[in-house]
């Protein structure tokens, strides 16, 4: 198995279809390149680009990570309307969202039980159902 998180990131990018610029690059391994999945914003993930010292401007982290939504690389989910988290597990699963931190993690999928969901209007189908269950400390 592959730890170089470079190479997994570039991969990542291959098997999506987006080309591998080093920019885009350098986002993929901080997105993917240990392997595991992760929730971030565009803000938190230009400040860890800025830590790092590569050159990318936040435009730039925008762009890329509505590049890599496009690609099916990743999910936007979308909290108070106009906050954006991004998602490396593009599978189906439910979120908590921790008010007090304001952070986005995953919830366990298999607990969930949705019964029943409304009728659409005619002419429409459901194409996905997002669940995010916000939390605050007691």
């Amino acid at each position: 198995m592959n730890t170089d998180p470079v190479k997994i990131g570039t991969q990542w990018l291959t098997d999506g279809g987006v080309r591998p610029t080093r920019q885009r690059v350098a986002l993929a391994e901080m997105l993917v390149g240990d392997g595991r999945n992760r929730h971030v914003t565009a803000e938190s993930l230009y400040a860890k680009v800025q830590d790092r010292g590569e050159s990318v401007s936040l435009a730039t982290v925008y762009n890329t990570l509505r590049a890599f939504c496009d690609a099916g690389l990743m999910q936007e989910i979308t909290v108070d309307g106009s906050k954006s988290y991004f998602d490396t597990n593009t599978h189906d699963h439910p979120h908590f969202f921790w008010e007090d931190e304001r952070v986005l993690t995953d919830a366990p999928a298999e607990q969930l039980e949705i019964k029943s969901l409304p009728d659409v209007p005619e002419g429409a189908e459901i194409s996905k159902v997002d669940v995010v269950i916000r939390l605050r400390k007691k």
